[in-house]
């Protein structure tokens, strides 16, 4: 089981839109040394939704090749398509991801059973660990903890990303999935206390920004350590805010372009920070000390 401080990748484009795959190369390594647990390509944050089929393949095929097995790399293969979903999941289990994260299918808005079977049917088509993911904040899909649950029965769906920021949803899964089944917060604002309270650890957008200070408070958080974790926590928690003040991953890429880490690119409908949220962002990223 992947546990800690998994880091949301940002996609680092060039201005004109094009993938620039050397500063993503950069990225890996500088996470690899701020101890970044795993990294999970072309998710939400990587902007899987404007990147055509051959391209989210390649982005997660370049990070297999970046990491070169030295930390866990879980591919984001979510689809509101069932086949898409599945030709995304077999793409990376060939490429040789450890894990793949499927969001709930987007726009559709299927019913519990929908869920079940389109999560079931991409299992039982592609013999690689699976983890659930549920952001309806963005898909206007919930995947509801018993139907979470019934899934964690399936053999090769090994856990759960959970974004609502509902830390009862974690309690409820763990309780009804056992303690094998893993559990990621996808809400960096309460990760810590979903950590503290039983979940395996957070796949973060703050941890593109400030990977050691992430995986210093996951760790205390796995240990039990309240008092520690907590106190980290609290001088990121304005990041944690701050990053989302516009849609991820704008205001992500933003500060990584602030850093001198990766080019202003970012494709359209989305569009670059807006000037009104620069400073405030700015200034949590000097209390957490990034900047």
């Amino acid at each position: 089981m992947i546990k800690g401080n998994l880091v949301a990748l940002v996609t680092p484009m060039r201005r004109d839109g094009a993938v620039d795959y050397p500063a993503l190369r950069r990225l890996v390594e500088w996470h690899l040394e701020q101890g970044t647990d795993a990294i999970v390509s072309v998710g939400t944050t990587g902007e899987s939704a404007t990147l055509d089929e051959k391209e989210h393949c390649e982005v997660i095929a370049r990070t297999l090749e970046y990491v070169a097995g030295r930390v866990p790399v879980v591919a984001g293969t979510g689809a509101n398509a069932t086949t898409e979903a599945i030709r995304l999941t077999r793409c990376a289990a060939e490429a040789g991801a450890d894990a793949c994260l499927l969001v709930t299918p987007y726009y559709n808005k299927p019913t519990q059973e929908g869920l079940y079977l389109h999560h079931r049917a991409v299992a039982e088509a592609v013999d690689v660990p699976q983890i659930l993911y549920n952001v309806p904040g963005r898909t206007a899909c919930d995947m509801l903890p018993e139907t979470a649950v019934r899934l964690a029965q399936v053999d090769n769906i090994v856990g759960i990303k959970e974004a609502t920021g509902e830390l009862e949803r974690i309690q409820a899964i763990r309780a009804g999935a056992g303690p094998e089944f893993a559990i990621y917060s996808g809400d960096d604002a309460t990760g810590c206390e979903a950590m503290l309270r039983g979940a395996d650890g957070v796949i973060s957008v703050t941890s593109n920004v400030a990977p050691a200070a992430m995986s210093e408070m996951c760790r205390a958080a796995l240990a039990g350590d309240r008092e520690a974790a907590e106190a980290i926590d609290r001088r990121l928690a304005p990041l944690h805010r701050n990053l989302f003040l516009e849609s991820n991953p704008i205001p992500v890429k933003w500060a990584l372009a602030e850093m001198g880490r990766i080019e202003t690119g970012i494709r359209l409908p989305l569009t670059w920070l807006s000037e009104s949220c620069q400073e405030p962002l700015r200034q949590a990223m000097c209390q957490a000390g990034v900047l």
